[in-house]
């Protein structure tokens, strides 16, 4: 006679978007194709910058990044992109050249893209990451054959603050380059002062609490200790006693769902939505073909999300 064991799932809580007229309005408006040019645009379009060896520039990096971002928003091609800006520009009788398709791709790989972010003293972060492919064979021919050096896919670090899903710090870097490792650079983006920071158990790592501890010394460091974590500084020692230390002493006493609960970890999740919004607007893959251009490419996105999110953001609470 068979065994059967039954198990519980946990109820998921209800939630109520208490500004859902203005969250409404908000996603419309991004689907809107209408254009605000500043009264400076036209002088801001073509270059002007110090001359450089060789062949002038005609766009100035601000003309580069407005035809880039519309085209990740739209899902263009630098061909389509092209066309759709030459279209705009002859509805609204602007007098000014458009990048072609040529200029995009090369302009591309050495583009500097600043993330639009509202001022703040301090804030909490949220740091994950995700997976992007690049070009190559198909799921099928990978499981068949087994993986192509021309099939692979690189990592996306986000570091987001949980309160607004405004993205803070973007890194891309190749798939063997581990979540701990990016952490440094993540925060070499943050000039604030960051007052919680929250991960999973992969930044459970020495050089990740060192990076945190020199950024921001009194950050409350929310990462759950692995289960078969060991104490790296006993409590009978005279120095300060580590902040993940005392998480896994917590942990050891009231249980890993418990710690969560207490701590606030649940925060954590937050970084998944970005990273959902990130997928689900614009796509699972870069097009790009060199890691140069793949980076602009995703600065591109994670900017253009901060702008939607400045729009507006839902905010819920949840049902007794």
């Amino acid at each position: 006679m068979s065994k059967h064991t039954t198990t519980h799932s946990r109820q998921k809580g209800l939630y109520r978007v208490k500004n859902w007229s203005e969250y409404e309005k908000a996603l419309v408006q991004r689907g809107s194709i209408t254009f605000w040019m500043s009264e400076d645009f036209e002088k801001t379009w073509l270059h002007a910058g110090e001359k450089q060896r060789g062949s002038q520039f005609d766009y100035s990096d601000t003309a580069i990044q407005v035809m880039l971002t519309v085209k990740e928003v739209f899902h263009l091609t630098n061909r389509g992109v092209e066309g759709f800006m030459r279209s705009i520009f002859q509805l609204m009788k602007i007098n000014l050249p458009v990048p072609d398709h040529s200029t995009l791709s090369k302009r591309g790989k050495e583009l500097k893209v600043k993330l639009p972010k509202k001022a703040s003293q301090s804030l909490n972060i949220v740091v994950d990451s995700t997976g992007l492919k690049i070009y190559g064979e198909g799921e099928w021919k990978v499981r068949m054959h087994g993986v192509s050096k021309r099939r692979t896919w690189l990592k996306l670090h986000v570091g987001a603050n949980p309160e607004d899903g405004e993205i803070q710090a973007v890194l891309l870097t190749k798939n063997s380059v581990s979540d701990d490792q990016a952490v440094e650079g993540l925060l070499d983006q943050i000039e604030q002062t960051i007052l919680d920071c929250a991960a999973d158990g992969a930044y459970d790592k020495r050089k990740v609490y060192d990076s945190l501890n020199a950024h921001s010394p009194d950050v409350n460091i929310l990462i759950p200790p692995r289960k078969n974590a060991r104490i790296w500084k006993h409590g009978n020692t005279k120095t300060e006693r580590l902040k993940r230390d005392e998480n896994l002493r917590s942990i050891r006493k009231d249980g890993r769902k418990e710690w969560k609960k207490n701590s606030g970890y649940h925060v954590r999740s937050l970084a998944e939505t970005t990273m959902f919004r990130l997928k689900t607007i614009f796509g699972r893959e870069l097009s790009a073909r060199l890691l140069e251009t793949q980076t602009t490419q995703a600065l591109v996105r994670c900017a253009a999300l901060n702008k939607m999110t400045h729009l507006d953001m839902p905010q819920s609470y949840k049902l007794a």
